[in-house]
């Protein structure tokens, strides 16, 4: 009997395991079903991009990294499309992308830098702040020294908002001398002089012999344009040091060359490089005050040491360009130019090889390289286009110009230059409807930026009869940029139009003194020939010729005011 119990006992597991373990292989079966999906969506995505780059469709290639990231487990996908959409510009992808890289991978410090540099980049101050906070808490180094540390990555964001930023980070730490000089180098990068030397002098207070806080705070005299006291502090820190150190030297030499004392500059890098033969930095110095000075043997002779040893390479290339391209050697200008792939000079070298390329008749090849670039350097390949709308601008191949403007505009729809680009370039077309619409949507994107009202207000005082809503515009404009002439010209023109020519005159003439335009020079001689001043209208013409030779409105003005000399 008890076999007989023991079989039925068995037979009755049986009978129930037999069941769950189909259940659970079909649950098994089904799961890997839905990773091979998973996964040959991954797949997909992924290629989607890969083909979208190569075409240089660079939005839709963020947006396929992006979403293979958020179905791969895999936290090399996620970190791919972190960086990819980050070199793009594509920050809200790239964000998307680094929060799922730092939910694979919640130890990953670069992943939550990422997430947090983002953020600010973003506006949103009080979640990258958080982020910021926890990144500042791993490590072994104290969370108040680690925020120097964040310095150069903070300095890649608006200097506002990182300004503000850093002071929030900076706050429980009172007492910390690193603390108060990363909020003080944040502070000045951000213009705020007086904030900078309020914390470099804290930081001095608890740390009274740190010579970078002595610098940020003789930098920020500079910027708040005590330039006399801020050498005598930096000269000062320099002679009153049996043994001073280079860095003080260094600062004093670009204090001087601030100043336009270039030879005091100069002598101030040849005593570090007595002292330190080795010193690329002051070589590099040295170079651009040689380059200043117009000493253009001895400054090639520099950059090309500086080239061979290895160090500050871009800088190198772009000078060495520069002095080709100011001894007319194009072909090595264009040479030395094209290898400028990082830093600062990067745009303009490639700029200026468009420039070079197209002025030869090499227009297609302009146009190639640009493309070609943009490709190679994906931090520079949204700037790219924007440089061949404006290459394509120049050489009046507006359908094409108009097709890389609206490739801009859905790269960078924040973008407040790229968008007023596109309605000049309407406007150009002879699409002035087209363009006023643009212009009004850049002022309702933009209410308060002064660039976008002026550019409708101009355009509705210059080419429609809308001048009392012109001269409002104007108005607005000029009151959040008092100083700039190219508003208080439209201010002038938009008078004109309004039928007071002393006062457009006026107005005019004081633009005119600031900037010697020959868009502005038009106006005037447009008012003296109205107010029959003939004289004094040939005589400004005549002077504004003489600097714009081959100019087409000064042209079209001649031919308006003096129709007798045709």
């Amino acid at each position: 009997m008890a076999n007989f119990e023991n079989r039925r006992l068995c037979v009755h597991k049986t009978s129930r395991v037999w069941p769950l373990m189909a259940m659970m292989l079909a649950s098994l079966a089904a799961n890997h079903a839905i990773a091979d999906k998973d996964s040959d969506e991954v797949s997909a995505h992924l290629q989607q991009a890969e083909i979208a780059l190569q075409r240089q469709e660079y939005k839709k290639a963020a947006s396929e990294y992006r979403k293979a990231a958020e179905l791969s487990p895999d936290v090399a996908v996620a970190s791919k499309a972190t960086r990819v959409n980050f070199s793009y510009g594509f920050n809200e992808e790239a964000l998307r992308s680094a929060q799922r890289w730092l939910k694979l991978d919640e130890d990953s410090d670069e992943a939550l830098l990422y997430v947090a540099q983002l953020q600010l980049r973003l506006g949103d101050i009080r979640a990258s702040r958080r982020a910021f906070k926890r990144l500042l808490k791993r490590g072994v180094q104290a969370p108040d020294e680690r925020l120097v540390s964040l310095i150069p990555f903070l300095s890649q964001e608006n200097a506002e908002d990182a300004d503000e930023l850093m002071r929030q980070l900076a706050k429980p730490y009172k007492n910390s001398a690193a603390a108060q000089y990363a909020a003080g180098v944040m502070a000045l990068q951000a213009g705020d002089s007086e904030e900078a030397i309020e914390r470099a002098s804290r930081a001095l207070e608890l740390q009274p012999d740190w010579l970078q806080a002595h610098l940020l705070k003789a930098r920020a005299m500079l910027l708040a344009g005590d330039q006399a006291g801020a050498i005598d502090y930096t000269s000062r820190i320099v002679g009153d040091d049996p043994d001073p150190d280079p860095e003080a030297r260094m600062e004093l030499a670009i204090m001087l060359l601030s100043a336009g004392r270039d030879d005091d500059a100069l002598s101030q890098v040849n005593q570090i490089l007595l002292e330190q033969p080795g010193r690329t930095d002051a070589l590099r110095l040295m170079a651009i005050i040689n380059f200043r000075l117009d000493y253009l043997e001895a400054a090639w002779a520099d950059f090309e040491d500086l080239l061979a040893s290895g160090h500050y390479t871009m800088d190198a290339l772009y000078y060495l360009g520069r002095i080709a391209d100011r001894r007319s050697e194009q072909e090595q200008a264009v040479r030395l130019y094209s290898q400028v792939k990082r830093g600062n000079n990067a745009l303009n070298s490639q700029r200026r090889v468009s420039a070079i390329l197209a002025q030869q008749g090499k227009t297609d090849e302009a146009l190639e390289h640009l493309r070609q670039f943009g490709a190679a350097n994906p931090s520079f390949a949204i700037d790219m286009v924007e440089v061949e709308a404006q290459v394509l601008v120049s050489l009046e191949r507006y359908p094409e110009a108009l097709d890389a403007y609206e490739r801009l505009i859905e790269y960078r729809p924040d973008d407040e230059v790229a968008a007023l680009g596109n309605a000049e370039l309407l406007l150009r077309m002879g699409s002035v409807d087209d363009a006023i619409k643009e212009y009004r949507r850049s002022v309702k994107r933009w209410p308060d930026s002064a660039m976008s009202l002026n550019a409708l207000g101009y355009t509705l005082a210059d080419r429609t009869a809308k001048y009392a809503e012109a001269e409002k515009l104007i108005k607005k404009a000029l009151k959040l940029d008092p100083d700039s002439a190219a508003i208080i010209d439209s201010y002038g023109w938009v008078l004109y139009r309004l039928g007071e020519n002393e006062r457009a005159l006026e107005e005019l003439q004081r633009a005119y003194a600031i900037l010697k335009d020959p868009e502005v020079a038009s106006h005037i001689i447009e008012v003296l020939g109205k107010l029959e001043q003939q004289d004094e209208a040939l005589k400004v013409l005549e002077e504004a010729e003489l600097l714009n030779p081959d100019n087409k409105l000064l042209k079209d003005v001649r031919e308006h005011v003096f129709p007798e000399e045709r």
